[in-house]
């Protein structure tokens, strides 16, 4: 189950601290009709507005200094949907991207509204070099989709998540 988020999830034990570059999410995915279905979001801002196939992600973000990661994907979820997730969280295989940034990600079944969804907001100078700050949400949409059409949506580093969930 997904329920708006009224406040952040509750700390857990504290972990070994992770290296810099680290980032946790959750891959919220459902069953319809026999198929698994995988919700993912669209990131905000200037860089992404005209980009769709290949820019879509599982919610997530950097860890804070010494924060449990698993606590820091819960949060993630929240600030970038709105969303916290009731169920067992399972966890995934971790991937090193290309940049050498390593994502951990955690698994849960459950559903939500992409119409509910309500994201944080960041700011960056826009347009460059124009000393105007503007804010931009942190995710401007998200969406269910099949495994197969997830596969086509998503960053293609994030793809082997979607193979633990199928």
């Amino acid at each position: 189950m997904c329920a708006l988020a009224g406040a952040p999830a509750p700390a857990s034990d504290m972990l070994p601290r992770m290296p810099k570059k680290t980032s946790a999410g959750i891959l919220l995915y459902r069953r319809r009709n026999g198929e698994v279905e995988v919700f993912l979001v669209h990131p905000g801002g200037p860089f992404w507005a005209k980009k769709d196939l290949g820019a879509w992600s599982l919610p997530k973000g950097e860890l804070d200094e010494g924060e449990d990661p698993r606590d820091a994907a819960l949060r993630e979820l929240t600030e970038e949907t709105g969303f916290r997730v009731d169920g067992e969280l399972r966890p995934l295989t971790p991937l090193r991207q290309k940049s050498g940034k390593t994502i951990l990600a955690w698994a849960v079944e459950g559903d939500c509204d992409p119409a509910e969804l309500r994201s944080g907001m960041f700011s960056m100078e826009w347009p460059p070099k124009s000393g105007k700050q503007q804010e931009f949400p942190e995710v401007d949409r998200g969406a269910w989709f099949p495994l197969g059409e997830a596969r086509r949506r998503i960053i293609p580093g994030q793809a082997p998540f979607l193979d633990e969930v199928g």
